[in-house]
C-alpha cells in the first residue's frame, strides 16, 4: 500500500510516464495498474466513451490472476453499455460526478443505478466496494470511466473506499485522461493511415490492422518472457510493437488499383510489383526520428519473409529495392532472409498476418474452417513459420480467440 508521500511522488512523475506511452491499449493496461496501486484495489477496469455508448475494453483482477499459471492472461467478454443512469459506469459517464459505492450489493433501491451480479456469478468472484471515476478531457468532456474495485487494508481484508482515495483517483484520472486522449488521437491517425491503404486495398481493415496488433503483442510477450528479457525492455517493446503491427501493409498505397483490385490471381509481372509493397513501406519510415519508425520499418520490410528463406523481398536496398550488392541469387534476385536472419518482429507479423487472413472473410473468400487455419500454421511450422513462435501461438490461442471477437468486421 502506498503512503501519502508515495501517492503525490507518483502524480508528480504520472503524466511523464503516461506520456511516454504511445500506444491506446498498453495506455489503458498501465492506467489501471497505476491506478489500483493508489488504493491499494484487488480489480479495475476502463471503459471508453463512444458517442452514447461506453465500451468495456480492459480489466484487471488480482485474485483470478492468482489462478492461473504463471504469466496467464485473464480472458474477458468485451461488451458496451449505453450511457445513460441505469447502470454504475453509465450514471458516471451521463453525470459526469463519481460514485463511492461501500457495497454493491446494498445500493439503496431509491437509486437510478444498479449492480449486475452476472460477471461475478461466472467468476466466482465477490465485489464489494466500488470507486467509479470520470476520465474527462479538457473541455470537461466525459472520455471515458476508471473503475476500482474492492480496496484493501494492509491485511487484505475488503474495506469502502475512502473519502482521501476518492480524491486522489479524481487527481489521478485527470493527469490519465490527457494521456488517454492523446494516445487515442496516435490511435486516430494510425487508423487514417490504413484507411489510406483500405482505399486501394479492401482486405487491409481497421479491425484486421487491429487483431493484428494485438495477436503480435500476445506473442512477443511470451517470447520475451521465454527468453528472459528485461521488464523494461519489454515494455518499450510492447508499445511499439503493437503499432508497428498495424501498419505492416500501409506500403500497399504505392501499388497500382489494377494490381490490388484484381478479382483474378496475379500473372508473374503482376506478383513481382505487388512484393514491392513491403520496400515501399519499409521506405515510408526511412527517415527516422523514433524506435516506432525503425519498429514499423523492419515490420513492413520482412512480413513476408519465410523461415526457409524462399519468402520476399529478401536483402534489399531499401532506397533503390535492388538487391544488396554480394547477396543476390544466380538469377540476379534478392537473396531470401532466412530463420534468425529475419528480425523478430518481422517472423511475428508474418505468422499473425497469416493466421487473421486465413480466419477472416474477404471478398474473394470465405473464411477457413478453425481447424484447416490452425492445421495449415502446425504445418508450415519451420518452412513459413519460426517453429518456437508456432509452439508460442498454440500456447496462448485462447487470447487470440479473444482478441478475435473483440476486433469483428463490420458486416
Amino acid at each position: 500500500m502506498l503512503s501519502e508521500k508515495e501517492k503525490l511522488e507518483t502524480l508528480t512523475r504520472l503524466g511523464v510516464d503516461l506520456n511516454r506511452v504511445q500506444d491506446l491499449d498498453i495506455l489503458m493496461e498501465q492506467v489501471l495498474i497505476e491506478a489500483r496501486r493508489f488504493v491499494n484495489a484487488d480489480a479495475g477496469s476502463i471503459y471508453i466513451r463512444e458517442g452514447d455508448v461506453l465500451h468495456f475494453t480492459y480489466t484487471q483482477n488480482d485474485t483470478l490472476q492468482k489462478r492461473l499459471p504463471e504469466n496467464g492472461k485473464l480472458i474477458y467478454s468485451t461488451f458496451k453499455i449505453p450511457v445513460n443512469e441505469k447502470s454504475i459506469a453509465g450514471y458516471v459517464a451521463t453525470t459526469g460526478w463519481p460514485l463511492n459505492i461501500p457495497n454493491v450489493y446494498r445500493i439503496e433501491p431509491t437509486t437510478t443505478y444498479g449492480f449486475s451480479d452476472r460477471f461475478d456469478q461466472a467468476s466466482r468472484y465477490r465485489t464489494q466496494s466500488m470507486l467509479t471515476i470520470p476520465l474527462k478531457n479538457i473541455n470537461g468532456g466525459v472520455i471515458g470511466i476508471l473503475q476500482v474495485i474492492n480496496a484493501q487494508d494492509p491485511s487484505g481484508n475488503i474495506i469502502p473506499f475512502s473519502s482521501d482515495d476518492e480524491n486522489m483517483m479524481m487527481l489521478f484520472a485527470s493527469i490519465a485522461a490527457v494521456a488517454l486522449e492523446r494516445a487515442q488521437m496516435t490511435r486516430a491517425m494510425l487508423l487514417r493511415m490504413i484507411q489510406m491503404a483500405e482505399l486501394r486495398d479492401p482486405k487491409e481493415t481497421g479491425a484486421h490492422v487491429n487483431r493484428v496488433g494485438g495477436y503480435a503483442l500476445e506473442l512477443y510477450e511470451k517470447w520475451a518472457y521465454r527468453h528472459h528479457i528485461a521488464k523494461a525492455e519489454i515494455d518499450r517493446n510492447r508499445d511499439i510493437l503493437r503499432m508497428a503491427a498495424m501498419l505492416h501493409d500501409v506500403g500497399k498505397v504505392g501499388i497500382s488499383d489494377l494490381i490490388l483490385k484484381k478479382p483474378e490471381r496475379f500473372n508473374h509481372d503482376e506478383y513481382e510489383i505487388m512484393k514491392q509493397h513491403t520496400v515501399l513501406g519499409a521506405k515510408l519510415f526511412m527517415n527516422r526520428q523514433s524506435d516506432l519508425d525503425a519498429a514499423a520499418a523492419e515490420v513492413a520490410l520482412n512480413h513476408h519473409e519465410r523461415w526457409d528463406g524462399t519468402g520476399y523481398p529478401g536483402y534489399v536496398d531499401i532506397k533503390t529495392g535492388l538487391p544488396i550488392k554480394g547477396l543476390a541469387l544466380p538469377n540476379g534476385l534478392p537473396r531470401g532472409k532466412k530463420g534468425e536472419d529475419i528480425p523478430l518482429f518481422g517472423r511475428i507479423v508474418a505468422l499473425v498476418d497469416v493466421y487473421d487472413a486465413l480466419s477472416s472473410e474477404r471478398v474473394y473468400k470465405e473464411a477457413w474452417d478453425e481447424s484447416k487455419v490452425l492445421e495449415t500454421i502446425e504445418q508450415s511450422a519451420g518452412s513459413h513459420f519460426d517453429p518456437e513462435l508456432v509452439e508460442i501461438f498454440f500456447s496462448c490461442l485462447d487470447i487470440l480467440r479473444a482478441i478475435q471477437k473483440r476486433y469483428q468486421d463490420n458486416k
